[in-house]
């Protein structure tokens, strides 16, 4: 962000902007980027680095993309620039706009303005490119959810250069052949709807390729995310952070540095916590402070929070801060912290183990003593940043005199658990708190935890003023979560015929300062740690660890990814001692209809690993074929192919999670459905519209939606564990069909009859029998008298449309009726909690309702004389029980890769050196290779119409896959990941030293 000027160093800059002559005050050295938002208000210009990283920023300069937080406004004197909110050169933007939808190629829609950008600088000067051609193009955006392809083929069919259809040859959907009657198949070797408006589709809607409910605002730069927006006159807040990774502190006069500094209202510290000064998601557990009390235990907490002026909180430097450190010595990594007598980093926990997690069936000692073959390795992973484009960003704002409550409006995944922490942070009511989430640029895990929450909360509560925060990018890498590193030991025997005997695991999780998420998965990994295979004898133990390091928390997977490593690679072991066929072994041993897994549950419906393996094996023989033949004349770049599989328990591990929905009708027919589910990109909003509207029998363009908003929306759990397509999927369902019945019942129609909102009135066809219901007529619910507020409240948060997305006819609507006419007539409730139960002291029990399977191959070229790796192919073929959208479905898969590929081959985190998107590396679309896919619908009879989740599967075999590819290629059998370069050619090297 640039410093706000003086006014004698203000000067106007002219130039045009999207066709129209503009006229603007900026300061010599602003930006374009923050001139374009903070002056012109046109926010689809997107910050995510301010350094010209990730490209969000992109414009049109003269015809040219630019990174505008790079370029100063005044270099756009006598210019034309072209941004996002345009039609572009001869509407080129308007076009790629349709096709990023049809395609959906947008799906948090942070990146999706640069994107746009650069590929109408392309199109603008080259109509018909090559797919290489697009890749260079849009090079310098970097996306972090949808791994390219949708936009790149997005770019291509708005060139015309090819459609790429929905039924090309790279995707494959194999429907179910149980359980629920599937008739989505014919509909997609047509092209499934692409394109087509929502209330213009076949039914039914579920397995419809419809476009984002939510896409319009994405691809036009109107969706607010967390920066987008503040009132007037807000203050802004700028937070002070440890340079150090353990030390102690001690304050000065703060009040003096207030009293000296002009526009500086406050300086926050401890003290200043209304409430209790801690946070974190376990209620036993709220082991991080807002701000620290005179201790910090790593490098990026938050020690002070400066209230004040733009200018003011970000010229202050932290050296003029009274601030008297004393550091001690970190205790940096698993090893320090667990090392005899080592001091303990939090009062209680003298060992420095946070949580214990562990399963034990069978004998293992007798299964591996009975075995063929057993194969054992030490594996190690790095911290890995979520490096979502948007930083985290949000305002909150003090109501009444009191105040009497107080919103905050930030991205988040968990407003009902921001709500949580607020009100305790505060010492207020949980009904004096309402939070509503912004658009979230990315997620994954690591808005879960709460960030800047709880610091707004406190400063807008202190100040009575709205105040702001904007985390720069260091400041959100150095702070906020990361994916947990792992030191993993396992051993893995089997029987000649490759039958596995028993498998062994005892894992460490660096959980780093703080609890977070960290006993969640110290508990999740010894379910899932063998692998999705049958296994009689199994001994898992694990242990988060608390250290010096940067918290971490959720992401993508739970620490499942990090064990997939491990058992995959063992898997690989055994089959090559065995000579078995490294597909053979894992088909061999895949979990199936009616098994047990280790941890004693029956999987009674959907287990679709087998056919995964299955649509795979083709792709797996050719590859092997391929391999060989450019391996015999090539000797430094040598090809393989790697093959893994996973699994992944929707749900929390054994504990409550339900998600509650709330559909209503009002006189004027307006047809509202209540989520309170936060869509972060993977396209929630979509998919439990499309199943509500299969369960109430209208179209999806009938209705509007109010996603999040805690004041009103129920809660609906956390955006997390692949949980909102079956948790709040089958709320959505109920909620839905309790509203169809109270309407049948009303007009006295059969369960078949079919719905139709004509305006006001409600018509029901039974048979030959028609029945219209005047809803202006229907008394008011009971509960409704508050309506009219709520009304009003609704109307300002109800999910953008258009004429792309939803039927928009709800500002009509509302413009011609007063408030009695939106008075709510009818509803329909749901709440569903997964049919779990609780693991006894030996991991026993039901841990997840259902569980997603994938196998995914890789094929990989390597330099063997470099040490560099190129992915070239991925094969993924996922049991996604039913998919609600396929489109999105695919979606989620591409970008699952993308994060493993960065997993296994350039992502590290190392706290104070890799806190930008410069030095830290997440892939770009020049690294990501051709993805076919196979959607396997094993029906779950407890999902909604079969579904279930769907983001976390897509990422977690990816990795294994790749390090099986290397190995294949190489001989060389690399446990440590990512496998940067250097560190495989060290391994080569030795390998051609142990020969």
């Amino acid at each position: 962000m640039q410093d706000r000027p003086a006014a004698r160093d203000i000067s106007q800059v002219s130039f045009t902007l999207n066709g129209q002559p503009v006229s603007v005050a900026a300061a010599p050295f602003a930006s374009l980027a923050d001139t374009l938002r903070s002056e012109l208000k046109l926010t689809g210009t997107k910050i995510g680095c301010e350094a010209g990283d990730c490209g969000a920023c992109t414009v049109l300069l003269d015809g040219a993309q630019v990174c505008a937080c790079l370029v100063p406004a005044a270099q756009a004197e006598g210019a034309r620039v072209d941004t996002v909110e345009g039609p572009g050169p001869d509407a080129v933007t308007d076009r790629l706009r349709t096709a990023f939808l049809a395609h959906g190629a947008a799906q948090c829609g942070i990146c999706t303005p640069g994107m746009l950008m650069a590929a109408t600088d392309l199109l603008a000067r080259q109509p018909f490119p090559s797919r290489a051609d697009v890749e260079d193009a849009i090079g310098g955006v970097l996306c972090r959810c949808t791994g390219y392809l949708k936009i790149v083929d997005a770019v291509l069919d708005a060139a015309g250069a090819t459609r790429s259809d929905p039924g090309r040859p790279n995707t494959v959907v194999s429907p179910s052949n149980h359980g629920l009657q599937d008739s989505i198949a014919l509909r997609q070797a047509h092209g499934g709807g692409i394109g087509q408006p929502i209330d213009a589709m076949c039914t039914p809607v579920v397995g419809a390729r419809m476009p984002r409910v939510d896409g319009w605002p994405k691809v036009t730069g109107t969706d607010a995310f967390g920066a987008d927006a503040a009132p007037a006159g807000a203050l802004w807040m700028r937070v002070v952070r440890s340079p150090h990774a353990r030390a102690r502190f001690a304050l000065g006069d703060l009040a003096a540095v207030v009293t000296r500094t002009p526009g500086l209202v406050a300086i926050l510290s401890a003290k200043d916590v209304p409430g209790e000064n801690s946070f974190g998601i376990f209620p036993n557990m709220k082991d991080q402070p807002v701000l620290a009390p005179g201790l910090v235990r790593f490098r990026g907490e938050a020690v002070l929070a400066l209230v004040g002026t733009r200018q003011a909180v970000e010229t202050l430097s932290d050296a003029e801060l009274p601030i008297a450190w004393q550091p001690e010595p970190p205790l940096a990594g698993i090893a320090a912290a667990l090392a005899p007598g080592a001091p303990a980093l939090h009062a209680g926990v003298t060992d420095n183990v946070l949580a214990r997690g562990n399963l034990k069936c069978g004998n293992v000692a007798a299964g591996h003593a009975s075995a063929a073959a057993s194969a054992e390795g030490c594996f190690e992973t790095a911290f890995v940043e979520h490096a979502y484009i948007e930083p985290e960003a949000g305002y909150a704002v003090p109501v009444g005199p009191g105040p009497d409550r107080i919103e905050v409006t930030a991205c988040t995944q968990a407003p009902y658990m921001d709500l949580d922490e607020v009100a305790r942070v505060l010492g207020i009511a949980h009904a004096r708190v309402r939070i509503r989430p912004t658009a979230c640029g990315g997620g994954f895990g690591g808005k879960l935890d709460v960030s800047v929450q709880p610091l707004l909360a406190v400063a807008a509560w202190l100040t009575k003023r709205p105040v702001r925060i904007v985390y720069t990018r260091t400041e959100s890498m150095a702070s906020t979560t990361k994916r947990h590193p792992a030191s993993i030991w396992a051993k893995s025997s089997a029987d000649a015929g490759g039958r596995l005997t028993a498998f062994e695991m005892q894992a460490d999780f660096n959980t780093g300062a703080y609890a977070s998420w960290g006993p969640t998965v110290a508990n999740r990994v010894p379910v899932h740690g063998m692998g999705p295979y049958k296994v009689a004898n199994a001994l898992l133990r694990t242990r988060a660890v608390y250290t010096s390091d940067t918290p971490a928390g959720a992401f993508r997977g739970f620490g499942v990814p990090q064990a997939a490593i491990a058992h995959e690679t063992l898997m690989d072991d055994l089959a090559l001692k065995l000579g078995i066929d490294r597909w053979a072994i894992r088909r061999r041993n895949a979990l199936d209809h009616g098994d047990a897994t280790a941890s004693g549950q029956i999987l009674r419906h959907s287990a679709g690993l087998p056919r995964c393996l299955d649509a795979l094996q083709g792709d797996w023989d050719a590859a092997l074929a391929r391999v060989a033949r450019h391996n015999a004349s090539s000797p430094r770049r040598r090809r393989g192919a790697g093959i893994a599989c996973m699994w992944y328990g929707c749900g929390n591990t054994s504990l409550s999670n339900p998600s509650s929905m709330r559909i209503t009708l009002a006189r004027d027919g307006t047809l509202t459905f209540l989520n309170g589910a936060v869509d972060i990109g993977q396209g929630s909003s979509t998919i439990l519209l499309q199943i509500a509207a299969e369960a109430l029998g209208l179209p999806p363009g009938a209705f509007r939606m109010v996603v999040g908003d805690t004041d009103l929306t129920a809660d609906a759990g956390k955006t997390s564990a692949s949980r909102q397509t079956l948790v709040s999927g089958n709320a959505a369902r109920l909620a839905a069909e309790d509203l169809r019945s109270r309407i049948l019942a009303l007009a006295n129609a059969g369960p078949a009859a079919s719905l139709s909102l004509e305006g006001p009135k409600l018509v029901i066809l039974d048979g030959e029998a028609s029945r219209t219901i005047d809803l202006a007529n229907l008394p008011a619910l009971s509960e409704s008298k508050a309506n009219s507020r709520a009304e009003a409240q609704i109307s300002t948060a109800v999910l953008s449309s258009s004429k792309h997305g939803l039927a928009d006819s709800i500002a009509l609507r509302q413009a011609q009726g007063g408030v009695e006419d939106s008075v709510v007539v009818l509803e329909g409730l749901g709440t569903w909690d997964p049919p779990t139960t609780a693991l006894d002291e030996n991991g026993q029990g039901i841990p997840y309702a259902t569980y997603g399977f994938a196998a995914q191959m890789a094929e990989v070229e390597v330099d063997v004389v470099l040490g560099t790796v190129k992915v070239l192919e991925i094969v993924a073929a996922h049991d996604v029980g039913r998919a609600i959208n396929p489109t999105l479905v695919e979606g989620q898969i591409h970008g699952g890769i993308a994060q493993g590929l960065g997993l296994a081959l350039m992502e590290e985190f190392i706290p104070g050196r890799t806190e930008n998107l410069h030095d830290y590396l997440i892939p770009t679309v020049g690294d990501m290779p051709p993805v076919k896919t196979y959607l396997i619908e094993d029906a779950e009879l407890d999902g909604p119409f079969g579904a279930k989740g769907v983001g976390e599967p897509a990422l977690v075999a990816t990795a294994p896959a790749i390090l099986g590819a290397i190995r294949h290629a190489t001989g060389a059998r690399l446990t440590r990941v990512p496998v940067l370069p250097h560190r495989l050619w060290e391994a080569l090297r030795g390998k051609e030293a142990a020969q």
